[in-house]
């Protein structure tokens, strides 16, 4: 078995991992709300290595040291810092400063196989706005919650203004507040190793989450934009597509070897 064939195969699978979930967050550097991801990499076990079926030593299986078969894909993990605000100036175009996401309902379409389901995600895109019901909705139309679990329903008619605990008021002049008409659900979790993303920008929780008080402030007119910076993915994207070709020139120079060894050596 030639060793270093496998080894420079486990990296060039695992530094073409590393390039997809790269080229996914540059992919998505303008995608409002968006945390970009990141890859582990771990040794495979050290396996014993024996010298066995040597005539010369008969009958002993002589240890000849340890060995490692390359690298292994590790996890796929998410950072999610705080992106920069934008200002867009639309009163439901909401961003959170802190700990937190946005509560969603989310319906999946019906197909001809599966019928339609409900359930709630979360998310840092608040990119809301209201529909001609007067509902409180995301981009794609899905509802916006309340603190109650309930759709956030206004009059289209009027204006409102958000403070900063997620509250909705009517708009008024003056220092006059406005009557409260609903408040924006905010929920955070414990650990967010128990979140797993469902999309591009919503995340939906697995056995283990457990919900917390929020802390995040809520601040209208603004969005918040994804944590990645373009400059330093196009820095990983060098030394990882390096490490790629330094992989493929080891096999390569396998191949030449095994080449010579078989129509060459053979020869003699």
């Amino acid at each position: 078995m030639l060793k270093g064939l496998y080894t420079a195969s486990t990296g060039m699978v695992n530094e073409q991992r590393r390039v997809d979930i790269l080229s996914n967050n540059m992919a998505n550097s303008a995608t409002t709300g968006y945390k970009k991801e990141g890859s582990t990499s771990r040794a495979f076990k050290d396996v014993l290595a024996y010298k066995i079926k040597d005539v010369t030593e008969p009958y002993m299986a002589r240890y000849e040291g340890d060995m490692n078969m390359g690298v292994k894909i590790g996890e796929t993990y998410t950072d999610y810092s705080q992106g920069s605000f934008h200002e867009t100036g639309n009163t439901f175009d909401l961003a959170l400063s802190g700990r937190g996401f946005f509560n969603i309902e989310f319906t999946t379409k019906k197909t001809k196989y599966h019928d339609s389901d409900t359930s709630v995600k979360y998310t840092r895109d608040g990119t809301f706005t209201l529909n001609v019901q007067g509902e409180l909705v995301t981009k794609d139309g899905d509802y916006v919650l309340d603190t109650n679990g309930q759709h956030i329903q206004l009059n289209p008619i009027l204006k409102y203004e958000v403070d900063r605990t997620g509250v909705i008021r009517v708009a008024t002049p003056g220092e006059q507040q406005g009557a409260a008409q609903a408040t924006i659900a905010v929920t955070d979790f414990e650990n967010y190793d128990y979140l797993e993303k469902y999309g591009e920008t919503m995340y939906q929780p697995v056995d283990g989450a457990a919900q917390q008080p929020a802390n995040a402030q809520v601040y209208s007119g603004y969005l918040e934009a994804s944590n990645v910076q373009v400059v330093q993915e196009m820095v990983d994207l060098i030394a990882f597509t390096r490490a790629y070709e330094s992989n493929q020139k080891i096999i390569q120079a396998y191949d030449q070897t095994l080449d010579k060894a078989v129509n060459d050596l053979g020869k003699i």
